[in-house]
């Protein structure tokens, strides 16, 4: 089972965090850009974990502000989606830190953007990408 809810509400921090960090410029954005690309490894490398998951499940549900839906699927191509804006954002921050700021903003734009499209219209690519490489490593044509 995966939680939908669960889902949209780290897309929404993905979102609103990369948004912010850009707002704020190269100085102070790339410490939440760094933070963000942290916290969403730490939810690939133990699932469940990641601050972001953490905070929805101990306090978001409880309080009421966002209800589970969980459906039926398979959370691995979430957890590959994640570790794909992880490293994005890990790559992004690097690149910010040692002056490509255009490189390092363009980065974390295309994972902004990627969020935002899951969000707003279901579709996550790095589920997809998941998806092909599975059939690539069956033979099966995509």
């Amino acid at each position: 089972m995966v939680d939908q809810n669960a889902l949209r509400t780290n897309q929404v921090f993905v979102v609103a965090t990369v948004a912010i960090a850009f707002l704020l410029g190269t100085e102070r954005g790339v410490w939440l850009i760094t933070l963000l690309a942290f916290s969403m490894a730490i939810g690939v490398i133990s699932p469940g974990n990641g601050p972001i998951q953490v905070l929805y499940r101990k306090v978001m549900v409880p309080s009421g502000i966002v209800k589970p839906n969980r459906e039926p699927g398979s959370a691995a191509p979430h957890r590959f989606a994640q570790s794909m804006g992880a490293a994005c954002l890990a790559a992004a921050a690097v690149l910010l830190f040692v002056g490509f700021d255009l490189a390092g903003w363009v980065l974390g734009l295309v994972v902004l953007a990627l969020a935002l499209v899951n969000l707003l219209f279901g579709f996550c690519t790095g589920c997809f990408i998941h998806l092909q490489l599975g059939r690539l490593r069956q033979g099966t044509p995509a």
